[in-house]
């Protein structure tokens, strides 16, 4: 008996020195993928770590902040800033859940119609089964009439592709294309500045990332002869085989005129790139002299000289009107792709088994708005024009407002959701940012958060001109909240500048 004691003891004991690390790890920091470990995302990067910081010394009872909570600007999440949902939307979308709503006479006839149209086309008749990889037949054909609608072009649904937002959509292409080693790898042209899920994306799969800049002094517009003169250098080093634009532009906020895209265009066929057109903004327009413009349409408004182009333009249901952010909607049209790429594409999309059902359903509803004479109609137009107007004022207040303080410079913020204000940087500040390893943009950033409670995120993460700073900041705040965010940005501007004087 004390024998079966005594072993017992020595295997709980060999239990407890493996439960407490003694063991060897298997994946330590050393065992994980280099390019995972060099890969920055800005927007939700080390100035959160600060946020959680100011956050949790919030919750003391005497905190001695002169604010009572972090606002966070950092990010274009616009339900996360109290904007309310599209009523028609949620109202499709929760009849598509619990369909016994359909039955109940809770919800105008449009939206029933619309949940029973989609449910029909899910196997099963139910929102909980998977959906083909490329998304719902009905809610492609719906993608497929919006497009035509915009383009005045045909469209296909056998070159939709449903994603997870924007963003897995052009992970997808990004994975699809990561070929080659040393000389021949694939090299992707992004803009700088430019949204950080590119170099992102490019250094997990290990992909050049081939910089042209967009001229700030010139209202961020792209300069076609740059783009030849980055392509050439860059063929030293790698095999340049996609163009990236972001119109309208994020975190720059320019809308790229239609002369400017065809420019563009034409050096896509010159040099032999695919153009991949980041247009998840395309309803946030707020210049009244501008208009968006597709590289669909203005690709096929060139005519059969460029009947062959290869182009790949995304939408999300993240931004817009909706800010469906947390739904997970959005697509992708791939056009000018032979059979078997396409095919290879599909697999990708089949390994992901299929986008999330509920993001499907939130991006129908905003391709196809209620039809008219639907007693949802007018309540859904009301609420996008008030959304979008609302966004419209907000948009010229910053740009405004950081115009008038000493020392930044702000573009206006003509479409997409943030300013991207230029701040000069004292040298005794740039000095002390780099004693503490930071980008002296980014200890601008900081200080904010630590003393006015305001998240936003620094140029340095977005790329930038060489001795320029910057920081992204969205307009998405409500109206009253975002006058007094601005003249607190002011009295820190004003303080930061002093202070390193």
């Amino acid at each position: 008996m004390r024998s079966l004691l005594a072993w017992s003891r020595i295997v709980r004991a060999s239990r407890r020195t493996m439960a407490t690390g003694t063991k060897k790890e298997v994946i330590g920091i050393a065992q994980v993928n280099p390019n995972v470990i060099k890969a920055q995302y800005a927007v939700r990067g080390p100035i959160l770590d600060t946020v959680n910081a100011v956050e949790k010394q919030l919750q003391q009872k005497d905190h001695g902040l002169s604010f009572s909570e972090v606002v966070k600007v950092n990010i274009g999440n616009p339900q996360a800033l109290k904007q309310k949902p599209i009523t028609f939307s949620r109202q499709v979308l929760a009849a598509c859940a619990y369909n016994e709503l359909s039955e109940k006479d809770v919800f105008p006839s449009d939206v029933v119609d619309r949940a029973r149209m989609i449910l029909n086309s899910c196997e099963g008749h139910s929102m909980g089964a998977y959906s083909d990889s490329k998304g719902i037949k009905v809610v492609r054909q719906h993608v497929v009439e919006f497009l035509e609608a915009r383009d005045k072009h045909p469209a296909d649904t056998e070159k939709i592709f449903m994603s997870n937002g924007a963003s897995e959509g052009i992970r997808m292409v990004l994975e699809l294309i990561a070929t080659g080693e040393g000389k021949t790898r694939s090299g992707v042209m992004i803009p700088i500045p430019q949204y950080p899920l590119y170099t992102a994306s490019l250094q997990e799969l290990g992909m050049p990332a081939v910089p042209y800049y967009l001229d700030e002094d010139n209202g961020w517009k792209l300069d076609a002869n740059d783009l030849y003169r980055n392509v050439k250098a860059a063929r030293e080093t790698c095999n340049p085989v996609m163009l990236v634009v972001i119109n309208p532009g994020n975190p720059t906020g320019q809308i790229l005129t239609e002369q400017n895209m065809k420019e563009i265009i034409k050096f896509c066929a010159d040099e032999n790139l695919v153009l991949l057109a980041d247009e998840v903004y395309q309803e946030n327009i707020y210049a009244p002299e501008k208009s968006f413009v597709s590289f669909k349409k203005a690709l096929r408004d060139m005519g059969p000289d460029y009947e062959n182009f290869q182009l790949i333009s995304c939408h999300s249901t993240s931004k817009g009107f909706y800010g469906e952010c947390g739904q997970r909607g959005g697509y992708l049209e791939v056009i000018g792709f032979p059979d078997d790429v396409m095919g290879q594409l599909l697999k990708l999309a089949s390994v992901k088994l299929c986008p999330a059902v509920a993001g499907q359903i939130i991006a129908d509803t905003i391709v196809k708005p209620p039809h008219v004479g639907g007693p949802s109609r007018d309540l859904y137009f009301k609420e996008k024009a008030a959304i979008l107007d609302s966004l419209a004022e907000r948009a010229h207040l910053v740009s405004k407002s950081l115009n008038e303080i000493e020392g930044v410079s702000c573009n206006p913020v003509e479409g997409s959701m943030y300013a991207f204000p230029r701040i000069t940087m004292p040298e005794k500040a740039i000095t002390a940012a780099k004693k503490v390893g930071l980008a002296p943009d980014a200890l601008f950033c900081k200080e904010m958060v630590e003393q006015k409670g305001i998240c936003t995120v620094p140029g340095s993460g977005f790329g930038q001109k060489e001795g320029t700073f910057h920081f992204r900041m969205t307009i998405l705040p409500p109206l009253e909240q975002l006058q007094r965010i601005v003249v607190d940005i002011k009295d820190f501007h004003k303080e930061f500048s002093t202070r390193y004087a």
